[in-house]
């Protein structure tokens, strides 16, 4: 699924209207129709809804909303919220025939003081501003949004809530912007839902489709784009009846180091549950007892000192991995140097030996096109050497580097991006907050060398990789709790996120 920027989504909207032959206010009624059909579906016909409505287009959809809950009989009343500001062309021609509807409760204030005297609502529908804002709310737009965050109600965004922008937002220093509990989204999630700074003002999100037309979608391009399930189970490979371990991938894992070695079992896990034909751990000699009785279907090779010394070879695996639970010294980077001068063509760092990368930048200079890195936030901005503000810039600074250092990278976190050398952004739509928990990384790595290993592409095996991480933690809830769920069972459960993603 593409995300357009707020400039993209303005173009769509106008390029609809060309293709279509209609006017302006037509898409308009079209869009809040649509938002009308699944706001019905949330609220009691016996609640009291309070609509606030802005002056621009934003404002003429909760206009429109505000007309049809009254025509199904719901109890409306509608603040537009103009403040003197002129009304855009279809806001005047919506809140005329908003005027005919008998009974229709419409208050058009001058200032903010008369929402002092609205009490008792179950719902506030905020329409106030969307994408098109493009400087912070101030005077009495500000005190109006003030006025909605105090109110102990339930609030529902339209596009937006008020006071956001759809991308950045770190000069909203004064953060005046309304904290709804769900936003309805406009056909395609806005950059600004999948950054972790802006989940106190969007609370839950949903998209509603509005009938943007689909050349004009098909047309315009972008650097981003969300996962969905129908899209990534297409890529799902299927096995040959005649299929043998030696054609299923050979995977080999460099990870655990003392004290660590929960994390080369957990990645062995997610590497043996996601397919790899065959699976070699390189750890610590002290480690092998334990591996080989909680991975009797891996392989092990031990090491003393170096993990990669001058008689390794990267020749006889399909895909190697390095990193969780490795330990960060001395012989450790040396190995890594190693390794990066023999030039593996498909390789995965994560863990340790991101940090390794960023105590020694000039190794970077030797990572083999297509290196995966697996980095969440902090290992990032260690790696890149900057310290970022918001999400937001973050995310650029990603791009810059998976674009400088001709990798891919898999930012990890709510919503994980999957960066390409080419700059372009998939965020994974798939996982929750219980896989907040120790080792939650680990067993991805192990998905993602595991999937190298078996033939997907560099980009298939971070996207399809990250999708099936969060699709396991999401299927456990059915059993468990986010509380209760660790990485082990996210490894464990990989079967059964492979087999919802074949039913896609």
């Amino acid at each position: 699924m593409k995300i357009f920027q707020t400039d993209q989504i303005r173009r769509l909207d106008a390029r609809t209207i060309e293709l279509e032959g209609i006017r302006s206010s037509a898409l308009m009624d079209r869009a809040a129709t649509a938002l009308f059909t699944r706001i019905r579906q949330l609220v009691d016909f016996s609640d009291k809804i309070l609509v606030l409505a802005g002056p621009g287009n934003n404002g003429g959809d909760g206009l429109v909303i505000a007309r049809l809950l009254l025509q199904a009989g719901y109890q409306v009343t509608t603040v537009l919220c103009n403040f003197g500001r002129k009304l855009s062309e279809d806001n005047t021609l919506q809140l005329e025939r908003l005027k005919r509807v008998p009974v229709s409760h419409l208050l058009i204030p001058d200032t903010p003081v008369i929402l002092e005297s609205l009490k008792d609502y179950d719902w506030l529908i905020d329409s106030l501003f969307g994408s098109g804002l493009n400087r912070p709310l101030e005077g009495d737009f500000a005190a109006t949004v003030s006025w909605i965050n105090q109110q102990p109600i339930r609030k529902l965004a339209i596009d937006l809530p008020s006071g956001l922008y759809g991308e950045e937002n770190d000069i909203n220093a004064g953060r005046i912007i309304v904290k709804a509990d769900l936003t309805l989204g406009l056909q395609f999630p806005r950059l600004a839902f999948l950054l972790p700074e802006n989940e106190v003002f969007i609370g839950e999100w949903e998209l509603v489709d509005i009938g943007l037309h689909q050349q004009a979608i098909q047309s315009t391009d972008t650097p981003y784009t969300l996962t969905t399930l129908q899209e990534v189970s297409g890529w799902l490979k299927r096995r040959s009846r005649f299929a043998h371990k030696g054609i299923c991938g050979k995977s080999l894992l460099i990870a655990g180091s003392k004290g660590m070695t929960g994390a080369a079992i957990l990645a062995g896990k997610g590497a043996l549950r996601a397919g790899t034909g065959l699976l070699t751990l390189r750890i610590p000699e002290p480690s092998l007892i334990i591996v080989q009785t909680a991975l009797p279907e891996a392989t092990a090779q031990t090491y003393s000192d170096h993990f990669w010394d001058d008689d390794c070879s990267v020749n006889g695996w399909t895909a190697i991995a390095v990193g969780p639970g490795l330990g960060n010294n001395h012989a450790g980077m040396a190995s890594l140097e190693r390794l990066l001068r023999q030039q593996p063509q498909r390789l995965v760092l994560d863990a340790d030996a991101l940090n390794m990368l960023a105590e020694k930048p000039a190794l970077m200079k030797l990572l083999p096109y297509g290196t995966i890195l697996t980095p969440h936030p902090g290992e990032f901005e260690r790696l890149a050497g900057t310290t970022s503000k918001t999400g937001y810039k973050r995310l650029q600074a990603a791009i810059t580097f998976a674009v400088d250092h001709q990798v891919y990278l898999v930012l990890k976190g709510a919503y994980s991006a999957c960066i390409t050398p080419e700059g372009t952004c998939q965020f994974n739509a798939t996982g929750n907050p219980g896989m907040a928990t120790g080792g939650s990384g680990d067993v991805l790595t192990g998905i993602i060398v595991s999937l190298l290993a078996q033939g997907y592409t560099q980009r298939e095996a971070c996207v399809l990789g990250t999708c099936l991480h969060g699709l396991s933690a999401d299927l456990l809830l059915t059993v468990q709790s986010q509380e209760s769920l660790t990485a082990g069972d996210i490894a464990g459960n990989l079967g059964a996120a492979f087999k919802q993603l074949r039913k896609s």
